[in-house]
């Protein structure tokens, strides 16, 4: 793979990937459990320079026209594009996602992104001009906010790379992005294609290490202006605190439980095939997957059983293999989590109706599984287990439904499933989530935004929505009153 030299380094500083002079971690194959290489951390001091190639390039980027920022991101796009195969072997190798996943789903969805993001460059809308005081007119400017500093997670690397830097740059500021170190590869090809379509260097940089040492460094510089960052609410709340150290301000995008609720009028075949894709997309690693589905009790266990045989028929197997419908979890450890919250489930009362188990190959693998019999205010209904596990419970009337869904600190995102539009839009309308779905689950398009509610975060990556966190609102007005004194100044002082 000539695109990809992972030995020259996973930190990519001012146009050039090079080797991060901090400490060396091994990763670990998820796919094999067997060391797959050793990767750079950067220094203090690397994140130092990555941040001044940053602040360097911003006023030159901020300035050109969004004509000329949007002719660069075309040809990003085209870049990308020739090296889609490539991209989608490493995200499978780092992440152990199904190449069908990467291929079909991960790289298209990101060149899509760029594509998307060229046009929107061309569109940083405002009010239009207009006298609001009397002899005066008013205009709005969308300016860009200076240094971005990004933290990205390891579930879609490539795909989070994607949102992180493309409304950030599209809007005229310049970024430093630190990936997960557990999968580095993607965000480095990434960057590397952006100076290759000719962006010019230091627009995008790339460091790497762990949030503690890389991340804090990163948050804390002062010549960050904002930090956008996608993982858990807990560190989220830290990243919040660390920013508003100096005023920062702060994009999140966290945890996720999300409700998938049927009513009983709903179509439960396509009900259950949404279930079990929306459940076990990317192994269950996804904020957005369905994770509690409330099923109208009369319609339970046609719903419950037809996922159950929809689950035990998939194919849990080498994700390099594109018969594979779902590859392996991230790591032993985080394999060993997923196991012990679906074990304390059982211990508590719950009944596995499929799955439960990991799989008996060398990887960190574990079945697509669903759970019913737990309670609402158990830890497998409340908390995020990020694994390929759906609970579902029973509801009785269309207000519990509701009450259930909502009954959890995140708000990320939600399905409904019925053919009833008064049932529809009551869902949409009551459900507390950044997107609710009718009909569909886990579906995302570039030109909708992405963010939550409550404990899910602030703020929203992708579509139009996205250059409000990117940008400062700026109202200019200009005067054309040909008076000294004007009639408001008479609040102030009288004209004698």
């Amino acid at each position: 793979m000539d695109f990809y030299q992972p030995s020259l380094g996973h930190q990519f500083i001012n146009g050039y990937q090079v080797q991060g002079q901090g400490p060396t971690l091994p990763r670990i194959s998820p796919a094999t459990g067997e060391e797959l290489l050793e990767v750079d951390t950067a220094t203090d001091e690397q994140v130092d320079q990555a941040v001044k190639a940053a602040a360097t390039a911003f006023p030159s980027w901020s300035t050109l026209t969004p004509g000329e920022r949007s002719d660069h991101l075309l040809a990003f796009a085209r870049e990308l594009q020739l090296h889609a195969d490539e991209l989608a072997a490493v995200e499978t190798s780092q992440t152990g996602k199904s190449i069908r996943m990467s291929t079909e789903f991960d790289v298209p969805g990101s060149i899509d992104n760029v594509n998307f993001f060229a046009g929107a460059a061309r569109n940083l809308q405002g009010l239009a001009a207009g006298d609001y005081a009397g002899n005066t007119t008013s205009m709005i400017r969308r300016e860009a906010i200076g240094v971005i500093g990004s933290i990205s997670p390891w579930n879609y690397p490539l795909q989070m790379a994607a949102w992180k830097i493309l409304p950030a740059i599209a809007a005229g500021n310049t970024i430093v992005l630190k990936p997960s170190e557990l999968t580095p590869g993607t965000s480095v090809l990434f960057a590397k294609a952006a100076i290759d379509a000719g962006l010019p260097a230091g627009v995008i940089n790339v460091v790497l290490g762990d949030g503690p040492r890389v991340g804090s460094a990163l948050v804390r510089h002062p010549l960050v202006k904002m930090t956008s960052f996608t993982g858990s609410t807990a560190v989220g709340l830290k990243i919040m605190s660390m920013a508003a150290e100096r005023g920062n301000r702060v994009h999140l995008e966290l945890g996720g439980k999300a409700p998938f609720v049927v009513f009983d009028d709903a179509d439960i075949e396509a009900a259950a095939h949404g279930a079990v894709a929306g459940s076990t997309i990317n192994s269950g690693q996804d904020c957005t997957a369905a994770t509690r589905a409330y099923v109208h009790s009369s319609v339970f266990k046609k719903f419950t059983s037809r996922v159950a045989e929809l689950m035990d028929a998939m194919v849990v197997s080498d994700p390099t293999d594109p018969d594979t419908d779902m590859g392996s979890l991230i790591s032993e450890a985080h394999l060993d989590k997923v196991a012990a919250m679906v074990q304390r489930a059982e211990d508590s009362g719950a009944k596995v109706l499929a799955g439960g188990r990991r799989e008996e190959r060398p990887g960190f693998y574990y079945r697509p599984t669903l759970l019913v019999g737990a309670k609402q205010d158990s830890e497998i209904v409340q908390q995020e287990v990020f694994g390929p596990v759906l609970v579902a419970l029973p509801f009785d009337s269309d207000d519990e439904a509701i009450e259930l869904a909502n009954d959890t600190p995140y708000g990320l995102a939600a399905s409904a499933w019925t053919k009833n539009v008064d049932r529809a839009m009551r869902a949409s309308a009551q459900i507390q989530a950044g997107c609710v779905w009718i009909n569909e689950h886990i579906l995302i398009v570039s030109d909708m935004p992405h963010g939550g509610y409550k404990a899910s975060g602030m703020g929203k990556d992708m579509s139009q929505y996205s250059f409000d966190e990117y940008t400062n609102v700026k109202h200019v007005m200009l005067s054309h009153d040909p008076a000294a004194h004007r009639d408001w100044q008479d609040t102030v002082f009288k004209q004698r």
